[in-house]
């Protein structure tokens, strides 16, 4: 197990952002800049033993900023906060006071707001283990950044397994209360990007999810079984694709309210014989089938577009802050805030 660290390039004001490359005794190999806390690459092997780049991301840090990229920003890779997820008109109100955050995706407030951790510089120690090599990432958003309340305390740890997991773990303190939900925003493609995700398969334990109206919840909670929602046995995303607009950018709920680590689905690929499961404390999970990612130039090569990617993101539920019945994102001071995802790569068992 080890961590090579190199340069990753400058952001616009100057400071060096680093690129570390964890690997395992197998060749797992993933890549996380300290830019964003972004997840740039993973390579696994498929059911031949070729090792490919499943994840959506580029070699170049002037990529995660250019205009095309940024125009129709699909978060590559990165750490999603304050607030993953939308909240109704940005409205927010903490012990009776209101602030206002941006509104920044339609009505709503999307994922943090204008600049969210996504496009902050964390700090970044490296972990060395007989078992295991990752980066711990830190940053300390201040007082009203994006307008949220509270000096937050954030860490989030990524760790490369001799098993064949990644796991990121999230620890966040505050010094007055506050809201947070964490996640990050990796999209997959067991093909190592050769066709869409339109053939992948999912199986998830989960029969229920948050029902929507223009990307924002109800407060009403609804059944999948039967629907076109409906995961509870693996199959593909193109299945039911006719039947809905744009694909799936949906909240399911895992029953997992008392945040234990569970078993939440998998993602598998037959062609490349290539699966992911999922493990998470979270309560939910946001299914996103990419069809608002860009398609882009890079290097001179089309790359990316509508359903190149799928994004699991393992997360509380959206606008928790205008639901009380829904699991709590508020952070109090004198607490600590933990969550734990897991992807743990393997092959699909014939």
């Amino acid at each position: 197990m080890n961590v090579l660290t190199e340069s990753f390039g400058t952001i616009p004001d100057g400071r060096e952002a680093k690129l570390y490359t964890l690997t395992n005794n197998s060749g797992l190999r993933v890549k996380v800049t300290n830019y964003g806390a972004i997840i740039t690459s993973i390579e696994v092997p498929d059911k031949s033993g070729t090792f490919e780049n499943i994840a959506l991301g580029f070699d170049r840090l002037e990529d995660y900023s250019s205009e095309a990229y940024l125009g129709n920003y699909p978060y590559f890779g990165s750490i999603i906060g304050r607030f993953g997820n939308r909240i109704a008109k940005g409205h927010l109100e903490i012990e009776g006071k209101s602030y206002q955050l941006a509104v920044n995706n339609g009505p709503n407030h999307l994922h943090g707001g204008s600049i969210g951790f996504d496009r902050r510089l964390w700090n970044a120690a490296i972990i060395e283990k007989d078992d295991a090599a990752g980066v711990e990432l830190s940053y300390l958003s201040p007082h009203l950044e994006e307008n949220y309340p509270g000096n937050m305390q954030v860490k989030c740890v990524y760790l490369l397994t001799e098993a064949g997991e990644l796991v990121i773990e999230y620890f966040a303190e505050t010094d007055q209360t506050t809201v947070i939900n964490l996640t990050n925003h990796t999209y997959f493609n067991l093909t190592g990007g050769r066709e869409d995700i339109l053939n992948h398969e999912l199986m998830l334990h989960a029969n229920k999810m948050t029902e929507m109206t223009g990307q924002i919840p109800t407060g009403s909670i609804i059944s999948t079984i039967e629907t076109v929602y409906d995961f509870s046995d693996f199959k593909t995303f193109r299945q039911d694709l006719d039947k809905l607009d744009r694909g799936y950018d949906d909240n399911f709920i895992l029953d997992n309210e008392n945040g234990s680590l569970k078993h939440a689905g998998i993602l598998r690929e037959k062609s490349s014989g290539r699966q992911i499961e999922i493990f998470t404390t979270q309560p939910g999970m946001q299914l996103y089938t990419g069809y608002w990612i860009p398609e882009l130039t890079i290097n001179g090569e089309r790359k990316f577009g509508s359903y190149s990617g799928v994004a699991l993101e393992t997360q509380h539920y959206p606008d928790s802050v205008h639901h009380p019945h829904f699991p709590t994102t508020l952070l109090l001071p004198g607490k600590i805030y933990n969550e734990k995802t897991i992807y743990r790569f393997s092959l699909i068992s014939e």
